[in-house]
């Protein structure tokens, strides 16, 4: 990350640009320098998505939770009663358990002793045992896009299968066959839903895209700048050409500055993060002895 401040940047750019330098940005009143901080977070936003910048690829490690509780059941009626706990039970946790349908889920806010489900018992039960597992899990608060095949069970070592269609999604919790040993996963109601329900505190995880471009002077990730501390991810030219681009093009002077932007861009994108060596005639490397790893002479022997 850059260590130039926001206002540093607009002011190397206005001072490129013959225009008055502000002493500050944030919190100016100034109808120009107002709309150059907006420009420079426009720059920012657009950034953000023309590519897959390593300073925003994150990782996402959580622990499934799931928690074990006895209570009561009654035929055809659609809660739990006399719950041993309710501790840490919301609407993101799925219910198994003698008299649980397929895919039955807290429905609401448990009160008391009682548990509401999604769907009625199918049998009475008295002190019966449920499992709840959480299947609902908050995306994290900078998250702007997934990175494919990045989805694994780091428990079982097995990569989770997704993201599924929401006819296949129907399918696996509405169908007989709808469990295996593998995860598989969705991203709806704004949450990373998993099925099927665990029964053990598993470790999942997967690679994302964050949105934080920016940071506060005490590093607090940010999605844009607002004060004049704050930094950002990207090379210093890069954001006053773009600044500058913006600007005579909001103010009807043309694309002047475009040329130098794109090349600046195009040098940020291929100094990132370096490029594979991709081979014309690639062989696969040997794993075993061959003629090529065997010595000449001596063959190891002293």
């Amino acid at each position: 990350m850059s260590t130039t401040t926001m206002l540093q940047l607009v002011q190397q750019a206005t001072g490129e640009m013959g225009l008055s330098v502000p002493t500050a940005v944030a919190g100016n009143t100034q109808t120009d320098v107002i709309q150059q901080l907006a420009l420079l977070n426009a720059v920012g936003y657009e950034l953000q998505r023309q590519h897959t910048w390593q300073a925003l690829n994150k990782a996402y490690i959580f622990q499934v939770a799931v928690i074990t509780i006895t209570g009561d059941t009654v035929i055809n009626t659609s809660n739990i009663t006399n719950a041993s706990s309710i501790v840490g039970i919301d609407t993101n946790y799925q219910i198994s358990g003698l008299g649980m349908n397929q895919a039955t889920y807290v429905s609401s806010a448990p009160s008391g002793t009682t548990i509401p489900l999604s769907q009625p018992a199918t049998s009475t039960n008295t002190g019966a045992t449920f499992t709840l597992t959480k299947v609902k899990y908050a995306m994290p608060s900078d998250y702007d896009a997934q990175i494919d095949n990045t989805h694994w069970d780091k428990s079982k070592h097995w990569q989770m299968l997704g993201p599924e269609t929401p006819q296949q999604w129907e399918w696996l919790i509405s169908g007989y066959i709808s469990t295996g040993p593998r995860v598989r996963y969705r991203i709806f109601g704004d949450k990373f839903q998993i099925w099927p329900a665990l029964g053990s505190a598993e470790v999942l995880g997967f690679e994302y895209m964050s949105k934080g471009w920016a940071a506060s002077a005490a590093g607090v990730v940010q999605n844009s700048f607002t004060a004049d501390t704050d930094t950002c991810i990207w090379p210093d030219r890069l954001m006053v050409l773009g600044l500058k681009h913006k600007y005579f093009q909001v103010k009807g002077f043309g694309d002047i500055y475009l040329p130098d932007y794109e090349m600046q861009l195009g040098m940020a994108k291929t100094n990132d993060a370096g490029s594979a060596t991709l081979a014309m005639a690639p062989l696969p490397s040997g794993v075993l002895i061959t003629w090529n790893n065997i010595p000449d002479s001596g063959y190891g022997q002293s």
